[in-house]
């Protein structure tokens, strides 16, 4: 059985992990600013960490080849959710990005009960009702249901179902070391990438060398002293958590992209995104926060 010192680690790293994805659309678009277009951007945004792990990689090919099926399955399923979501920010709102794939929570509890066979919790389902609340607030639930209605909507909900999947897989294959599972993320990610811009876009317009000398100065720091520590602390926490109790983990993107993208664009945020924030928040907590508002009332009645 996990320790409890370990079990509060993992959900520590897989919040802080949902609250700066909160701030991932910001290299996304400075990456379409500079010419990175469409898939391109989340492409570059991936290739320049997998050209920083090559060394550990070239190191660890034993450790690589012996995690086989599994650990292929789970990069390749983590690499094509990030894509797909990386690349929805492009052709959609923020918020609607944001929140589409948040119903990552919903996806990992069924599979982990279909797959692996775990309980569903009544704290669990209480903390996915919170947060769905949460995000219909937002998304203005009184002008009719969320549905997707474009590409970027369509791609987000789909990173979501996809990233649950992920999730299930680093569960079922627990073993697996975090940087090999690293390492594969985005090594498949910067894969698929490729063969998105070259076999379903058509032809591709590389930006000029002026363009990669841009922006190199800021992402080379971005992916050494933020991306790549905060893959690590999520694929090493997300083994030990149920799929279901990571999406609301994760949950604190919602909050900070909200606010972020109040803050750097035209979007608004008013009471409504605020109740909303205070929600999700509250999902995030709920598997924590619940246990101990039992134990505390149990003890004032005895």
């Amino acid at each position: 059985m996990l320790k409890e010192g370990h079990l509060g680690l993992a959900r520590s790293a897989c919040l802080v992990g949902g609250a700066v994805w909160g701030g991932y659309w910001i290299p996304l678009r400075g990456l379409d600013a500079s010419g990175f277009s469409g898939v391109l951007a989340a492409g570059v945004i991936h290739v320049i960490p997998a050209l920083m792990l090559l060394p550990l990689m070239l190191i660890r090919h034993k450790s690589l080849r012996q995690g086989g099926i599994g650990l292929q399955a789970t990069g390749a399923a983590m690499g094509l959710a990030i894509l797909l979501y990386s690349t929805a920010f492009l052709y959609t709102d923020v918020v609607r990005a944001i929140l589409l794939y948040y119903l990552t929570p919903v996806w990992g509890t069924l599979f982990a009960r279909l797959w692996l066979a775990e309980k569903i919790t009544l704290d669990r389902v209480f903390g996915i009702a919170l947060g769905i609340a949460g995000m219909l607030i937002i998304f203005n639930i009184d002008q009719g249901l969320p549905l997707p209605r474009n590409l970027g909507d369509w791609m987000a909900l789909g990173s979501g179902i996809i990233w649950a999947l992920a999730a299930t897989l680093t569960r079922r294959y627990p073993d697996q070391p975090a940087v090999d599972v690293v390492s594969s993320w985005f090594v498949w990610a910067s894969g698929l990438a490729i063969l998105v811009m070259f076999f379903l876009q058509g032809t591709v317009s590389i930006p000029p060398p002026v363009a990669f000398s841009s922006v190199l100065p800021w992402l080379a720091p971005l992916s050494l002293l933020l991306v790549l520590p905060v893959y690590l602390a999520i694929t090493w926490g997300l083994p030990q958590l149920n799929p279901g109790t990571s999406g609301l983990l994760f949950m604190t993107e919602i909050s900070v992209g909200t606010l972020t993208a109040a803050w750097l664009t035209s979007e608004i945020i008013g009471p409504r995104e605020i109740i909303g924030i205070i929600l999700i928040t509250l999902a995030g907590l709920a598997e924590v926060l619940l246990p101990i508002a039992r134990r505390f009332f149990k003890h004032v009645q005895s």
